[in-house]
């Protein structure tokens, strides 16, 4: 897949997926990236048995130690179930190739999310770039001074992704959070049913991908979630071209 995914990006770096239950998986899953061109990886955490704080070092210790490309940690308790505290953050920080932390979604208060953004950076090598996900959080995120957006919607609205991008990261603020706001039918449906589900829809939708697409057990939106996203799409009159 990842073969795949760095062809059809014709030169876009591509950054791979590689958690997995075991070290071992994650090692070979790695390797695996690496050999197929991938430009960087993610790593979450992946567990069945609750991890403690060592053990969580310990999975980026192994898998940093046989990296040549840039390595970015995935906070996401939601999916993972494992709560990284800012300094486990800033022990695997310290490790080689570690290159950025995707953190969860910021307080909606600017003043909170500003706290929190500089906590985490306090502890973080300058070297370590802070960028945030759930989209719903890009504007206030960016705002509160994280490097990056992990965009769901920017692979397929990319030009609305990147005028949201644009605009915090020239200073407009106040631009960003009304382009966010704007697009607050769509984080609605994000928040309800996942933006895996919203997007994959979207994209059958639009027509750039056929139905089913998601792996299963995964199953594709509700109808009367996907009639709501056909009116959002519509109304919005977002751009899926690149």
């Amino acid at each position: 897949m990842t073969a795949l995914a760095v062809e059809a990006a014709d030169g876009v770096p591509v950054m791979a997926g590689i958690g997995a239950l075991r070290t071992a998986q994650v090692l070979a899953h790695a390797e695996e990236a690496q050999k197929a061109g991938a430009s960087a990886v993610l790593l979450a955490p992946m567990t069945y048995q609750p991890l403690t704080e060592d053990e969580v070092f310990g999975l980026y210790e192994d898998v940093t130690r046989e990296l040549s490309v840039p390595l970015c940690v995935y906070d996401n308790p939601r999916t993972t179930h494992v709560d990284f505290t800012d300094e486990l953050h800033g022990r695997i920080a310290g490790l080689p190739n570690v290159a950025a932390v995707k953190i969860p979604p910021v307080p909606g208060d600017r003043a909170a999310a500003r706290q929190r953004v500089a906590a985490l950076r306090a502890l973080l090598p300058e070297t370590v770039a802070v960028g945030v996900s759930g989209d719903w959080s890009a504007a206030p995120g960016l705002n509160a001074g994280c490097d990056t957006w992990y965009s769901v919607i920017g692979g397929l609205f990319p030009r609305t992704a990147l005028a949201l991008t644009r605009a915090a990261r020239s200073g407009d603020a106040e631009g960003a959070l009304a382009r966010s706001t704007r697009l607050e039918p769509l984080w609605e449906l994000f928040r309800a049913h996942g933006g895996l589900r919203v997007v994959s829809a979207a994209a059958a939708q639009l027509g750039l991908a056929a139905e089913p697409n998601l792996p299963l057990p995964l199953r594709g939106l509700p109808a009367d979630a996907r009639r709501r996203l056909v009116t959002v799409l519509e109304d919005l009159e977002l751009d899926a071209t690149a």
